[in-house]
């Protein structure tokens, strides 16, 4: 009896011992926050800043947020100033210098990438909700995800060596899942004839699948859609094949109506996975977008 819990007491010590042991990530949104489990596994614990069903353009920082970045080891955010309106203010009110930007505890997906979307955009704030440092919506194209995984694999390597080569493992056999179904989904899409969007968020996705962009529906980035600008995209679109799709933050009112005067279909999707999801949920949304772009009637 006394062996039976002294050993029930050793694997609860050697289990608390490999929980202590696990890296503490913070992720902005919840597709990095996916991307950071399907590499990290079991040797990291996440948590998401930013929940799925919000804009992520327009959260504040919170309490919530700062205390979870206190004990933070990594960030891992998205980058090109999507979170420019909360992060900033979020990570030196958490007193970590640890994870100050140019730390070894803060990554941006976006400065991994040398292939950013939109980089001859103004940096005049007159035109909307710019990014002058180019489309930071790459959470999308999970090609560049992949890319991305690469990469953060070697950072957690570097805070984690006794794991870098399970980090490494796991980056690789996520890129070859995706190539595969990539693959699957541009044969799915080759005769798609194209999406409205809200807002350049999906661009990624639709260039690599080689599918049209029709327009957006918001006649500046972050402004909201007029009558002249929707007259404008009914008219030059009539006739024309396609479908309307937007986010699950995005008020319903435009794009039912613009679908409704096209006659097209109108679908609402989420930019990110739920809120604890790993790849293979993260492969599931892209797969929800693949199947609204292929599902257009001929």
């Amino acid at each position: 009896m006394i062996l039976r819990v002294l050993f029930v007491v050793l694997v609860l010590l050697s289990s608390e011992a490999v929980a202590a042991a696990a890296l503490n990530l913070v992720a902005t949104s919840a597709s990095m926050g996916a991307l950071a489990r399907e590499i990290g596994g079991d040797d990291v614990r996440v948590t998401v800043l930013a929940p799925p069903d919000r804009d992520i353009h327009q959260l504040q920082a919170k309490p919530s947020m700062i205390r979870a970045l206190r004990s933070a080891d990594l960030v891992v955010a998205v980058g090109a100033e999507l979170e420019a309106g909360w992060l900033p203010v979020a990570i030196p009110s958490a007193a970590n210098p640890d994870i100050l930007p140019g730390r070894d505890g803060y990554f941006e997906a976006a400065a991994q990438l040398d292939d950013l979307l939109d980089t001859d955009t103004a940096a005049d704030r007159a035109l909307g909700d710019v990014h002058p440092l180019g489309n930071p919506h790459v959470n999308l194209d999970p090609v560049r995800m992949a890319r991305v995984g690469e990469a953060l694999a070697h950072r957690l390597g570097a805070l984690d060596q006794a794991n870098a080569e399970r980090y490494q493992a796991r980056a690789a056999t996520f890129g070859t899942l995706v190539a595969q179904r990539v693959a699957e989904w541009q044969r799915e899409t080759a005769n798609a004839p194209g999406v409205l969007l809200f807002h350049r968020d999906a661009v990624y996705l639709l260039d690599r699948l080689g599918v049209p962009l029709l327009g957006e529906i918001e006649p500046i980035p972050g402004v909201p859609a007029t009558a002249t600008h929707l007259k404008r995209l009914t008219d030059d679109l009539a006739g024309r094949r396609g479908i309307v799709i937007y986010p699950v933050f995005q008020a319903s009112r435009a794009p039912e109506k613009l679908a409704g005067d096209l006659g097209w279909p109108v679908v609402k999707l989420p930019l990110d996975p739920p809120l604890d999801a790993s790849g293979a949920a993260y492969l599931a949304l892209i797969e929800a977008w693949v199947d609204a772009i292929a599902s257009v009637p001929e």
